[in-house]
């Protein structure tokens, strides 16, 4: 399942993210977590040095390289630069399976609390005024288009903060959209954004609560995002001596917090991943960018990449 935590800016979104990250990583399940946040910081919350994070390799950095490895011998695609970000996989692509031992998890991943970490890189002084940072999750997002997770396989994304995942297609590659939310009128103010952009889409939407201290806080969420609201996180000691960089152990998680993270995975296992819809929506937004302006600026009508006849699924693995 692909699973992405949204929110605003300072709403815990990273911790919690990493949280989920180490209780399923903790529960011997193949994770792949990756840090799409303008900020990086998914690394060191899973427990590496600044040192070690900083060193991961970073995917917005080596698109080329990834366009060429995942186009394959697809002979829909006739250059590696040809390839949007958009660009869905078909016949003859490379397909990526969850902690596959492939050459691309291998340079690209690095092992962290039972998971497999990813970087798109920092937004860096360099891009300043000149790029972006969407051209850097860019690269996330050709990854989701390429993998296929099957059952108690998880891809776990660290979102930038706000709306900006509907500045693209991003947002509609996930099974489920975790909306991390602390009890305030500004921390649920993203949810009424990401609800409204997302209806037409069919996106699933679950608000998990954080920073919660009593039954006013819930009360005061049930209010603002109804039955939307998953479960929630109390203050966290755990949290706290994690930040301050004492690697707590991970069983030493507060059971409030634990318990919140198992009814998160049963709400995750519980989805149906709906193949063919996946497959649609991707196409849906690949003829978007190829009319707009993809296939203008490579001189070749791009919505050729599309293979009609192709669906994603653990079948093409096969």
């Amino acid at each position: 399942m692909k699973i992405a935590f949204v929110g605003k800016g300072g709403s815990g979104k990273t911790t919690t993210s990493s949280l989920f990250v180490c209780y399923l990583g903790g529960l011997g399940l193949p994770v792949v977590a990756i840090d799409a946040d303008i900020n990086q910081h998914l690394g060191t919350a899973l427990g590496l040095s600044e040192e070690d994070a900083a060193a991961v390799l970073p995917l917005g950095l080596n698109m080329a390289e990834l366009k060429d490895y995942l186009r394959g011998s697809n002979p829909r695609i006739t250059s590696a630069s040809s390839m949007l970000k958009s660009t869905p996989a078909g016949r003859g692509s490379r397909l990526l399976r969850v902690n596959g031992d492939d050459p691309f998890h291998q340079k690209f991943g690095r092992a962290v609390a039972g998971a497999t970490l990813m970087v798109t890189g920092p937004f860096a002084e360099d891009d300043l005024g000149l790029s972006c940072y969407h051209s850097k999750i860019g690269a996330a997002e050709m990854y989701l288009n390429h993998v296929v997770d099957g059952r108690d396989e998880y891809v776990v994304m660290d979102m930038t903060a706000g709306a900006d995942a509907f500045a693209s297609g991003l947002f509609t590659r996930f099974d489920v959209t975790f909306l991390v939310a602390e009890p305030t009128r500004k921390g649920v103010s993203v949810y009424r954004q990401y609800k409204d952009y997302a209806k037409d889409h069919g996106v699933k939407i679950c608000v998990i609560g954080n920073k919660v201290e009593d039954e006013e806080d819930v009360a005061f969420l049930r209010e603002h995002v109804g039955d939307d609201l998953l479960t929630w996180l109390v203050p966290s000691r755990f949290v706290r001596e994690s930040e301050k960089g004492r690697a707590p152990d991970f069983t030493s998680l507060e059971p409030q917090n634990v318990n919140a993270l198992r009814v998160m995975r049963a709400e995750v296992d519980a989805t149906d991943q709906d193949w063919v819809k996946f497959t649609q929506q991707g196409h849906e937004f690949h003829r978007l960018y190829a009319n707009r302006w993809g296939s203008r600026s490579s001189g070749e009508d791009l919505t050729l990449q599309i293979d009609p006849d192709f669906v994603m699924g653990v079948q093409r693995v096969a």
